[in-house]
């Protein structure tokens, strides 16, 4: 069974916050995509082209501030969104990025064709790992940090109805008691954080184009990604396309460490 997908592209009518109007002026407004939180991300698109990321005030587990960031850290290697803005108020918080090439891998060309999206997204997520540098990044993404932040979660009371199918079996003691027990680190890379199928952006001619979305880069073994990065084509694409995915990345499937960060993920 597949994880459920709360994240898309908006449906209907959407209420666009003022900053985004203000921020647009003449400028055509297209609601682009809503977060599993409620964030919203526009696209404004006049003389230049713009994307506006916004979440509501009191979302903690959105940091622009701290994607922005990453964002200006990680162009210097990698071909990432330029930061234009950023800025809140008593409603929320926003932030203004330049447009870079390629579209989503969850447009409905690359949903058509599936097999080139999933190897985009592999040797996307390759380069990634191998032109970020470790001993430079100031960030992390450790396995520490985030149990500390799925024990939160287990305090706050989600339970396995909050989870991914495959993991609903597990209460909240057995699935913290098997993530408390990480498997030895493959390879310590620079992490996107978030490498599911939408937040890579793919060329017309089906060459990877670029990252977004990277609000929880960081070091971290390069399983976190992968695991999940393989996981999401499941989401978006059906099963199937994972062993495209690990092939385009240089990798042979971990079913350790796969297991280990997707439970992980789910849990944090």
């Amino acid at each position: 069974m597949s994880r459920p997908v709360t994240a898309g592209i908006p449906i209907g009518p959407v209420d666009v916050p003022e900053v985004v109007e203000a921020l647009a002026g003449a400028d055509t407004i297209t609601p682009v995509w809503r977060n599993e939180l409620g964030g919203l991300t526009f696209r404004l698109e006049g003389a230049v082209v713009r994307y506006v990321k916004w979440v509501a005030a009191g979302t903690p587990e959105i940091d622009l501030r701290g994607e922005a960031e990453r964002l200006t850290w990680a162009r210097r290697w990698v071909t990432v969104p330029r930061v234009l803005e950023l800025g809140a108020d008593d409603a929320g918080a926003w932030l203004v990025t330049a447009e870079v090439a390629g579209r989503s891998a969850v447009e409905p060309r690359w949903v058509a064709e599936p097999v080139t999206a999933a190897a985009a997204i592999g040797a996307g997520l390759r380069r990634l790992h191998d032109r970020l540098p470790v001993d430079r990044c100031p960030f992390e993404w450790s396995v520490e940090t985030r149990l500390a932040r799925a024990d939160e979660r287990i305090a706050e009371g989600q339970g396995p109805a909050d989870r991914s199918s495959e993991y609903r079996h597990l209460n909240a003691v057995q699935a913290r008691a098997r993530i408390g027990d990480p498997p030895r680190i493959d390879r310590l890379v620079v992490c996107h954080g978030d490498a599911c199928v939408p937040n890579t952006l793919v060329h017309d001619d089906g060459g990877f184009a670029a990252h977004v979305d990277l609000g929880s880069l960081g070091v971290g073994d390069r399983w976190a990604d992968l695991a999940v990065a393989a996981w999401s084509t499941e989401w978006n694409y059906g099963p199937g396309y994972d062993g495209i995915l690990y092939d385009a990345y240089g990798v042979a499937p971990d079913p350790e460490r796969i297991d280990y960060y997707r439970l992980l993920w789910d849990m944090a």
